[in-house]
Parts: C-alpha cells; structure tokens; sequence
C-alpha cells in the first residue's frame, strides 16, 4: 500500500489537514495519476524567488550556519551567493542554489581551519631538511680533510643558527594558532549550548528556570558570542570569515569559470563581448557584430522588450 492510500481515507474524514511541498514534475508523476487522491489538494503554486527575496532567505538563516560551523559569513558574501548563483548556475532554482553555495563554502572554510596553517607547514619542512643536512655534515667531518672540515663546521654554525632561529618563530606561530583555534572552539560550543538554552526556555513549564535563562544566561552567553566573533576578526592565522572570494571559488568548482571573470563588472564584459565572439566565430564579421550590438542595446535598456533581443 502506497502513502495515497494510506492518507486519502483520512483526507475525506477531515482528520488530517496536510500541506505539502513538491516540484511540478513528481506532482503529475505521484499524485496526478490517483484522481482520487488530486481532489484532496488544492495546487498553489510558488514561483521561484528573485535575486532579493533569496538574499532575505540567506540573512534569515546565516546565524545557523555561522553557529554549526564555528564561523562569521560577511553580508557581501551572501549577496555574492544570490547574485552568482543566479548568473552562473544552470539546472537548479533559488534559493537552493544559493543556500548550498553558502554550505560548501562554509564546510571548505571549516576543513581548511582544521587543517595546519601554511606558514607553520613551511617552518616544519624546513626544520626537517636542515636536520637532514646537518646529520649528513656531521657524518662527513670525520671523513674529510682538515680545509674541508673548516668549510663543513662552518657551515654547520649556519644550521644551528637558523635552526635556532626557526625554533623561536615556530614556538610563537604554534602559540598563535592554538589561541585562535581555542577561540574557534569555543565559539562553537557556545553556539550549540545558545541553541539548547533557548530551546530549554521555551519547553521547561518551570517560570523560574525559564525566566533565569531568558534574562541572565542566554544574555550572558551571547554577549560572550559577541567577543568571540569581534576576535575573529582580528585573526590572522585562521581564517574564520566566509567572504566573497570563497563563494566565487565554490562557483568557480562547480563551473570551470575562473574566478577573475566572475569578479568582472558588466561594463567590462560587455565592452569584450564582440572582441570574444570573435575568437570564437570565424570568417562572420557582420554576423559578430549585429549580434554584440543588440545584447548591448538590450542590457542598456534601449531595446524594445516586446520583440527578441537582435
């Protein structure tokens, strides 16, 4: 027995009141074939929202994604997600566009927070090849001649020196990275503890206990929350803010265009559109030219809307 056999009987009783969601294309698959089961259901339909109601959408639920990722999603990175997802993005609606743009750039941010920053990398590596090298040197002294042990000692002091140098500055980096990832941490486990006082507070049938965390602990916490995210600002070994430049690189993945023409203005792409059709086009001059000169009277508004652009 199917879900519509299973609800109609209930439907036609008035027991149960049921909304739904689905796409035009799996509403004539599933429910238009069971008449029965149609009638039970008023269609309304939900046109795909604009560039704007999607960037409402994205501000509406950025705090949850901030929370769960430990991370801060900057305004413009959200209009970035709306405005490319739109001009890029083939085969899906917004907001879903949208929205799964600002997930993956957020997860790639989180993996790359989690991962050891470069510049402690490098230090490493090179720590491990003056190692290398100085055992190899210390094994040759005492195979070689009296000019080249001069030569090799000598050399050996730049080693200890640069190792000594390197020590010192690994030790501070090391200090700095674990500071900012504390406060990464920290950032989200008092997310997720924000997240279940409020959820307490509004379920517990306690005054006290809901009075207490409404006006002194969720306070308390957020305030706390705050401070964080205005320290991660300021960080510098960690980044922990989803910027324009992470949603045009997701793009960028998903579509092969590179980032430097998304950041192009349309003034500018306009300008090389005939100059790139004909790299394309060969040997159709007029054709080339017809063709750039209606878009661009188009985009300036100066065509006519009721006829095909050209």
């Amino acid at each position: 027995m199917d879900a519509a056999n299973i609800l109609k009987p209930m439907l036609s009783r008035g027991e149960l009141r049921c909304i739904g969601a689905t796409t035009i294309e799996e509403y004539r698959k599933y429910v238009e074939k069971d008449p029965a089961f149609e009638r039970r259901f008023q269609q309304v339909y939900v046109n795909e929202p604009s560039e704007e109601d999607t960037l409402y959408i994205l501000r509406g639920i950025r705090e949850k994604y901030e929370n769960h990722y430990g991370l801060t999603i900057t305004d413009s990175a959200l209009v970035s997600a709306a405005t490319l997802s739109k001009r890029y993005i083939n085969g899906r609606f917004l907001p879903d566009k949208a929205i799964d743009l600002v997930d993956e750039a957020c997860a790639t941010l989180f993996t790359q927070k989690n991962s050891q920053p470069e510049e402690i990398d490098k230090l490493e590596r090179r720590e491990t090849q003056l190692n290398v090298e100085k055992i190899a040197l210390e094994r040759d002294i005492k195979e070689s001649d009296e000019d080249h042990n001069k030569m090799i000692k000598e050399r050996l002091q730049d080693i200890e020196k640069e190792l000594s140098e390197n020590k010192e500055k690994l030790t501070k980096l090391r200090i700095n990275y674990e500071k900012e990832k504390g406060g990464s941490e920290e950032m989200k486990e008092l997310a997720t503890k924000i997240e279940a006082m409020k959820h307490k507070a509004e379920s517990t049938k306690d005054l006290e206990v809901a009075a207490d965390l409404k006006y002194y602990a969720i306070p308390e916490a957020e305030k706390r929350m705050k401070e964080l995210k205005e320290q991660n600002k300021e960080t510098t070994m960690i980044s922990l803010q989803v910027t324009p430049t992470q949603i045009e690189e997701v793009v960028s993945r998903w579509t092969g265009i590179p980032v430097t023409k998304m950041n192009q203005t349309e003034k500018i792409r306009l300008m090389k559109l005939e100059e790139e059709l004909h790299k394309r086009v060969i040997g159709q001059n007029e054709a080339v030219t017809a063709v750039s000169d209606a878009i661009i009277r188009s985009r300036g508004g100066l065509g006519n809307e009721k006829r095909p652009t050209g």
